[in-house]
């Protein structure tokens, strides 16, 4: 099962709304891999996003909830939820083609939102509402509570609110949910609104015979509808302070460690109902996506364990999580369609329970070229079960790392190991002949390096908290001539899904 796949977000689509979308252009973009012969489209978390936390999709909000910026105001048309000739899709604001301006899209899409609850109340249609809410009470009500209280109270975090609120009273939440039910039924709403999307993608990717890979961040931000509706499974002190947060120890990325400040589960509660939250996030998940890559894996096995008020993940230490996790995990999912993200310090145990539970590992070409004879990622040390990429959204791309991280020699050593003098002009060509030729399984190259695009283009730059995230395709550059010349190089390597 040798299969080919591109690393795009959802986000980074062309679009005439300053973001990506589940509208026209992604099932233009999914019709691009086909011709490609591109069997599987990976994306990023799809969870919401928050200005405060730099946009990033890696400290969602919630758990189990969709990111509003993703739905399509073409299918809000399609669906009568607004008519076509409304002043703001004729007209809409003047957006970047080439970067996303987040705040300036979510004010744009709220407002179509809003319109669009006006028109779904005024059709008195609810079979469809009703059922999706019905399914998914257990975290539409809380993720909708929550943001509308949020909202309520101008932004400011729960752990900020009231007492009674931020403990959760029942006459305070009774009250305010007197108080908020049409902010709380807007928001229900666009949940309803952005699964049907999501239903809607899925099944053309289908049509298609494209595999969607989805992403699951490991950690929640501290300001979370699931850490405020059931703080008992973080380690929280009695006032609702983390007592620890999670980070990663020095690394390739960042001498000092990454502090993340995500509040840590609390695992040992979290055993004894068979980590029910986690089970259910997972199972949530896989109705929207065929294969789930779990990021930072190693978290699930031992965690970076940071004490509160720490200026850096220095002084953090390792702790384990119980191996219980993964006995209910085959329990629940026999068939395994996890994929485990296993960068940056990885021990003898984290590579026993891959192996044990067959979840396929990263294999990162950029990396391969210090001590290459002995380096793992290095071509000829691939072993199959695994996904080989020449860069993931944490790297720059290819030609920004040739033409400004690559040491001289790591330049060295790929012209001697691929027998070609290697420069800015065949980088790119090099690294993903070598991700598609390898025994992996998988080969997943992120789309600027099939469009040969330099650091400008990065998605993202760990330990940094701005102007992450932004970078979008331009319509022209997923062309027939581009998915030809894809074509023709996976099939020269037995990965064409054709």
């Amino acid at each position: 099962m040798r299969k080919t796949g591109v690393l795009l977000h959802i986000s980074s689509l062309p679009s005439r709304w300053g973001i990506g979308d589940f509208g026209p252009e992604s099932i233009r973009f999914a019709s691009f891999l086909k011709s490609a012969g591109v069997g599987v489209w990976q994306i990023l978390p799809i969870t919401p996003i928050e200005e405060i936390m730099g946009n990033s999709p890696y400290s969602p909000p919630s758990a189990f909830a969709g990111n509003f910026l993703y739905i399509s105001p073409e299918l809000l048309v399609d669906s009568g939820y607004l008519e076509a000739n409304d002043p703001d899709l004729v007209s809409p604001p003047a957006f970047s083609k080439e970067k996303v301006e987040f705040q300036k899209v979510r004010i744009f899409k709220q407002k179509l939102l809003h319109k669009a609850f006006k028109r779904f109340k005024e059709k008195n249609d609810f079979e469809d509402y009703e059922l999706f809410f019905n399914q998914n009470q257990y975290w539409v009500e809380p993720w909708s509570f929550f943001t509308a209280l949020k909202k309520a109270n101008k932004g400011k975090p729960w752990y900020e609110w009231d007492n009674g609120l931020k403990f959760r009273t029942h006459e305070a939440l009774h009250q305010a949910w007197l108080d908020h039910q049409d902010e709380i039924e807007y928001e229900r709403f666009a949940q309803f609104i952005f699964f049907q999307q999501v239903k809607e993608f899925r099944k053309a990717l289908n049509d298609l015979k494209i595999q969607l890979v989805g992403d699951v961040p490991i950690y929640t931000t501290l300001d979370c509808a699931d850490v405020w509706v059931k703080p008992w499974l973080f380690q929280l002190d009695e006032d609702l302070h983390p007592t620890s947060v999670a980070g990663v120890p020095p690394d390739y990325f960042s001498k000092t460690g990454q502090l993340w400040g995500n509040p840590l589960y609390d695992w040992s509660v979290m055993s004894e109902d068979d980590f029910s939250w986690w089970m259910s996030r997972l199972r949530h998940s896989l109705l929207l996506f065929d294969l789930l890559r779990i990021d930072h894996f190693r978290g699930l096995v031992g965690y970076w364990s940071v004490p509160s008020g720490e200026k850096t993940a220095m002084n953090g230490s390792w702790q384990t999580v119980p191996q219980k996790f993964f006995t209910v995990l085959r329990r629940e999912f026999p068939d395994a369609p996890f994929w485990a993200e296993n960068l940056g310090v990885i021990t003898e145990d984290v590579v026993s329970t891959m192996k044990d539970m067959g979840f396929p590992g990263m294999i990162i070409l950029q990396f391969a070229w210090n001590d290459t004879p002995h380096n793992s990622y290095a071509p000829h040390n691939h072993t199959n079960g695994n996904v080989a990429y020449t860069g993931t959204h944490d790297n720059t791309t290819t030609l920004g790392w040739f033409m400004d991280d690559a040491t001289e020699e790591e330049k060295k050593n790929i012209s001697d190991y691929t027998g070609k003098d290697i420069n800015k002009d065949n980088i790119c060509e090099e690294l993903i002949r070598s991700a598609l030729s390898s025994v992996a399984d998988y080969a997943v190259i992120p789309m600027q390096d099939f469009l040969k695009l330099g650091s400008d283009a990065r998605f993202n730059k760990p330990s940094t908290s701005s102007g992450n995230w932004t970078w979008r395709m331009l319509p022209e550059m997923a062309n027939e001539d581009l998915a030809q010349e894809v074509l023709k190089k996976v099939k020269i390597y037995g990965r064409s899904r054709a």
